[in-house]
C-alpha cells in the first residue's frame, strides 16, 4: 500500500460538513494515487457524490442504508448495517483510504456495536487510513483517533423551513 502509517480521522457534531470534509480527503488522495473506498451507512438515497466519483479511478463508492431512512430502525437497517460493517472489513485490506460515513450514527442508533467498531479500529491494517464520520462519536472512538473534528452548526437554511437542494445538500 501506499501510505506508510495511516492515522484514524474522526468527523462529528451537529454542523454540515463531515461527509463533505471525508470526499475532499478522498478527492485529495485519489488525486495523489491512492485507493479509497467510501461507505456510506444510514444513507440510501443517490446522491451527486455518487455520480461524481463514477468517473474517478480508484475511488469505490458504496451505500448501505435503506432508501428513504427515516429514523424508525428496522430489522433491514440491522441487516444493512452489519453487510456495510462487512464490506468495511473486507475492503480495509484492498484501500488506502477507508471512509464509513455516518457509522457513528449507526453505532448511536445500536444498529452497530461500538465494540466492534472500536475493535476495528485497533486491528486496522497500519498503512490504512480510516475515516469515521457521523454524529454522536462516542468517547471510546474519540480516545483511538489522531484527527478529531467537531463540526458546529451554526445557521443552516433548513431550520428556517428550507429543503436540501439537489447538487448542494445532496
Amino acid at each position: 500500500m501506499a501510505l506508510d502509517r495511516g492515522m484514524v480521522h474522526v468527523y462529528t457534531g451537529n454542523g454540515k460538513g463531515k461527509t463533505s470534509a471525508a470526499l475532499g480527503l478522498c478527492l485529495r488522495a485519489v488525486g495523489r494515487g491512492l485507493k479509497c473506498c467510501f461507505i456510506q451507512f444510514i444513507k440510501g438515497v443517490p446522491t451527486g457524490e455518487m455520480e461524481a466519483v463514477k468517473h474517478l479511478p480508484g475511488f469505490e463508492f458504496y451505500q448501505t442504508g435503506r432508501p428513504g431512512y427515516d429514523f424508525r430502525i428496522t430489522d433491514e437497517d440491522f441487516k444493512r448495517a452489519r453487510e456495510g460493517f462487512e464490506l468495511a472489513l473486507k475492503k480495509s485490506s484492498e484501500v488506502d483510504v477507508l471512509v464509513l460515513d455516518e457509522v457513528n450514527v449507526a453505532v448511536h442508533l445500536g444498529l452497530l456495536e461500538v465494540s466492534r467498531l472500536v475493535d476495528f479500529i485497533r486491528g486496522k491494517p497500519p498503512y490504512l487510513e480510516l475515516v469515521l464520520t457521523g454524529r454522536h462519536a462516542r468517547a471510546e472512538v474519540i480516545e483511538l483517533a489522531d484527527y478529531v473534528t467537531y463540526f458546529q452548526l451554526v445557521k443552516h437554511p433548513y431550520y428556517l423551513g428550507r429543503k436540501a437542494r439537489k447538487g448542494i445538500d445532496y
